[in-house]
């Protein structure tokens, strides 16, 4: 798990991939925030399409990539969570969300994290990946 957060929080922004309401693909540029007791948490607002594909359709794929081309893929289920410790404590660490969002008692401030997720470590060394169980 060390090893994943250290490349997610290196490495801010990532490409998250969801299923719109049609079944078509959507990716765009989304920003890891926080690993607590072993969770992978992200933000949005609800008033986003992206809340809608997550809450339609809650599976998503995450990828970042950094300079030297190693990358990471992360697979999970999505996990809508109201836990005011850990969404102030992303506004307290990300200048974006604070600003965007307040405070944690935003009604339009949602947090989630992924659930079953796995993560896939990979360069072009010709070694294989590391495959993680998160």
């Amino acid at each position: 798990m060390k090893e994943v957060v250290n490349f997610l929080s290196q490495n801010p922004v990532g490409y998250l991939a969801t299923i719109d309401q049609e079944g078509n693909p959507r990716v765009r540029p989304f920003q890891f925030m926080i690993e607590k007791k072993g969770k992978l948490y992200f933000c949005t607002s609800n008033q986003k399409d992206v809340y809608q594909e997550l809450t339609h359709k809650p599976v998503v794929e995450f990828s970042i990539a950094n300079p030297q081309f190693t990358w990471i893929r992360l697979f999970g289920e999505v996990v809508f969570s109201n836990e005011t410790e850990i969404k102030a404590e992303i506004i307290a660490s990300n200048s974006l969300v604070k600003s965007t969002y307040q405070t944690p008692e935003n009604p339009v401030f949602e947090i989630f994290y992924l659930k079953n997720a796995s993560a896939i470590l990979a360069d072009f060394s010709g070694q294989p990946p590391k495959k993680f169980k998160l």
